[in-house]
């Protein structure tokens, strides 16, 4: 695991995520903003664009998680810090478990965005099985349900991740 940043660059760091999401009210997106700062010390951003390009996954974390896979070339962003002007909702503390971010540092937390009219206590509520109401999920197995896993398992030139 790289070296753990000093106070200096997460102080830093987070105050130009807050930076970031003030700029992106101006332009007429959400109050978030995020980077992602890869192993060799390179900054990739993002902003929320979920109402700008009308996709509820566009938040700040992953628009800056995408940004850094894509400029990387690579998927896996093992050494990587994210730095966000807010605590992370559940969406996106997955997407940096699965990119694989090594820690995550945050500046408002949930419950100034709860005040803001951002409020996530509902999908915390979901994972911690109190509220299984708002979105039924259920098992519901075909025939051929492990033929994607069996054709993964024997394809020859696969990647894992």
């Amino acid at each position: 695991m790289p070296a753990q940043p000093t106070e200096a660059d997460v102080l830093g760091y987070l105050t130009e995520a807050v930076t970031l999401a003030e700029r992106n009210v101006a332009a007429g997106g959400g109050p978030f903003g995020a980077l992602v700062v890869t192993a060799d010390g390179t900054k990739h951003e993002g902003v929320n664009r979920v109402t700008r390009d009308n996709d509820p996954t566009a938040h700040a974390e992953v628009v800056a998680i995408r940004a850094a896979a894509a400029e990387t070339a690579n998927f896996d962003l093992s050494g990587a810090v994210l730095y966000t002007s807010c605590e992370p909702c559940p969406l996106c503390l997955a997407a940096a478990l699965w990119a694989r971010i090594d820690r995550v540092y945050f500046a408002a937390d949930r419950h100034g965005a709860a005040a803001a009219g951002f409020d996530d206590a509902l999908f915390y509520e979901y994972f911690a099985g109190t509220r299984p109401e708002l979105l039924p999920v259920r098992h519901t197995p075909v025939p051929t349900s492990g033929a994607p896993f069996d054709a993964w398992l024997t394809h020859a030139e696969r990647t894992d991740y």
